[in-house]
């Protein structure tokens, strides 16, 4: 092969892998920064409802074929100091099943204390099952998962990094997924890691919230776990042991809906979607990792022009991922001239995932605002149908406002020719994964 590329004999297979996967790369990055993007259809909205309301909630899951989940209770947890000694007591009270899934888990101080809980009641007869990703997950070594397999823990990795996954390699598990005895239920942008203690008291402790649930809705999440859980080990999890019957009753009306690389449908992009175009008075967003793309971002600059309140919150100078931040920057202008309200929070890392709308419909789960969650990740979220945690919800924002830096469009089209061109090279780069 050497020869046939004119390289000699002295060049290595491996050496020309990578040239050819470096010019591939480049390839694209060059067709990002000069070609125009790769037409897509519009989307066009195919009903007109308040957010919230029982018809709005009845289109989204009609038109995402999602059921329908009505009664129980929602809980925004903000912050560790909040999320993990909820998700601890409803462990360590665990009479059945606990099914635990996240991306990311870490030994230290707060893995820890989960890893005991785990092996605790694992030990007293609970079946204790736990999937972490293969590359979230790479701190949780051999011998942590040695110890829970002895105490009885299930406990498997979402595509481990090695050569029978390289083609998948960057497909991954992003989900946060636990239920407790089929009827309590967790999801949210946290994972396990002593980033996410206390109660952003300084810079090294993550802003962030989990949402606990009771009720129907808890199916959705344990839907959510099963689905990679049989993918990883071939168990089916179902029958009323998993999936306890529950009446339809008074409380929350929502959704749960689920992402993965094999769905053509994209349905965690249409669920932001058609809440977002449906709007009528606030549409509120948090999220890490804000690269929307042209159709979300249509739909955001369509509302604020109608006279809708549209606020996004993102990391400010405290942030895990430098070139994702500068790529979601590389549209502030655009977003600005149509009168969004941009804020950037500046306490510590902003990871949260939330949105509220009309003070009645609100969306939290794993999933970030960009072609990864939509495309390339397995995600999972819930759509909620409820005013008392909606206000929960931007309680928990205007909060956060009041700790962040407003962008302001003069303000910002004065960054510097070097920014500018950092911002584009780095939305060229993510665009390529």
């Amino acid at each position: 092969m050497s020869d046939v590329l004119g390289l000699g004999n002295g060049v290595p297979w491996w050496a020309l892998l990578l040239m050819l996967i470096g010019l591939i790369a480049l390839v694209g990055v060059l067709g990002a920064l000069f070609l125009p993007d790769w037409p897509s259809p519009d989307y066009s909205i195919g009903f007109d409802a308040d957010p919230g309301s029982d018809g709005f909630a009845e289109g989204v899951a009609t038109f995402l074929n999602d059921p329908l989940f009505r009664g129980g209770e929602a809980t925004l947890l903000q912050n560790g100091d909040a999320f993990y000694p909820a998700m601890l007591q409803a462990i360590r009270d665990a009479r059945d099943t606990i099914n635990f899934e996240t991306y990311i888990f870490e030994p230290d101080e707060i893995g820890q204390q989960f890893l005991d809980a785990f092996k605790e009641r694992a030990r007293a007869g609970v079946e204790v099952r736990l999937l972490v990703d293969g590359f979230g997950g790479m701190k949780l070594k051999r011998r942590y998962r040695n110890d829970l397999t002895k105490a009885g823990v299930k406990v498997r990795r979402f595509r481990p990094l090695g050569l029978r996954n390289l083609v998948r390699i960057y497909r991954r598990e992003h989900r946060r997924a636990t239920v407790i005895d089929g009827k309590i239920g967790f999801t949210g942008g946290a994972a396990i890691s002593k980033k996410w203690k206390g109660n952003v008291t300084n810079n090294h402790e993550w802003r962030d919230s989990m949402t606990r649930v009771t009720g129907p809705l808890v199916a959705g999440i344990q839907s959510a776990f099963s689905e990679n859980w049989v993918y990883c080990t071939g168990e089916v999890l179902a029958g009323p042991r998993f999936f306890p019957p529950v009446e339809p009753g008074p409380g929350i009306c929502g959704v749960s809906v689920v992402s993965s690389p094999s769905d053509s449908l994209q349905t965690i992009r249409l669920l932001f979607w058609l809440s977002f175009s449906n709007a009528r008075k606030r549409l509120w967003i948090c999220n890490s990792y804000f690269i929307p793309d042209r159709r979300l971002r249509d739909a955001v600059v369509r509302r604020s022009r109608q006279g809708v309140d549209v606020r996004v919150l993102v990391p400010g100078n405290h942030t895990d991922a430098v070139p994702v931040q500068a790529a979601g920057q590389s549209y502030y202008e655009e977003l600005l001239r149509a009168g969004v309200r941009i804020f950037e929070f500046e306490p510590a890392m902003m990871h949260a995932k939330t949105v509220v709308i009309d003070s009645a419909w609100s969306i939290v789960g794993s999933a970030n605002m960009d072609e990864r969650s939509m495309e390339l990740n397995e995600e999972n979220v819930l759509g909620i149908a409820d005013q008392a945690f909606a206000r929960s919800v931007e309680e928990g924002l205007l909060s956060d406002y009041g700790r962040s830096r407003e962008i302001k469009l003069e303000e910002w089209r004065k960054r510097s020719i070097v920014r500018k061109a950092f911002e584009r090279v780095a939305k060229a780069l993510i665009e390529q994964y």
